[in-house]
């Protein structure tokens, strides 16, 4: 399946900011997906609906660094839910999660493509069809291994 990388190339040494993707084996879930714009996906992970209040903290200064939250929130973060469609399906990429260091980044997702494939902040995206093929296919034992070309 063709996918789109970070701009910042694939680095073993990611950073918050950098747009590179981190390289290493890394664990998936949970699923996101968008209610109103995507059915459930079928898949072996745990499925969550995005709502208008969730979002993302990006803060490496904040105890909540490197996991959901809820709107309004006093931090920086990101919301999940997006204009732009690239977050109605995405699965958590499971890196720097446990514990979150902060500044290691954050918010690194398995999501939908832009159109024409275009590089991500950091994150790994398919096309719509194939990101819901690949999950259809993911169990809580399996992991996405990213590696530098």
């Amino acid at each position: 399946m063709r996918c789109a990388l970070g701009r910042g190339g694939v680095r073993a040494d990611k950073r918050e900011g950098d747009g590179a993707t981190p390289a290493g084996r890394f664990s998936l879930g949970p699923v996101y997906f968008r209610p109103d714009r995507t059915p459930a996906p079928g898949t072996g992970l745990t499925v969550i609906a995005i709502d208008p209040g969730l979002g993302w903290c990006d803060d490496p200064a904040h105890g909540a660094y490197n996991r959901p939250v809820r709107l309004p929130h006093p931090a920086r973060h990101e919301r999940m839910w997006r204009d732009d469609g690239l977050y109605d399906l995405l699965a958590v990429i499971g890196y720097n999660l446990d514990p979150a260091v902060p500044g290691l980044g954050s918010a690194i997702f398995l999501h939908v493509a832009k159109p024409g494939c275009e590089p991500t902040e950091g994150c790994v995206a398919l096309a719509l069809p194939d990101l819901r093929a690949l999950l259809a296919l993911c169990g809580p034992e399996d992991v996405l291994r990213i590696e530098a070309q």
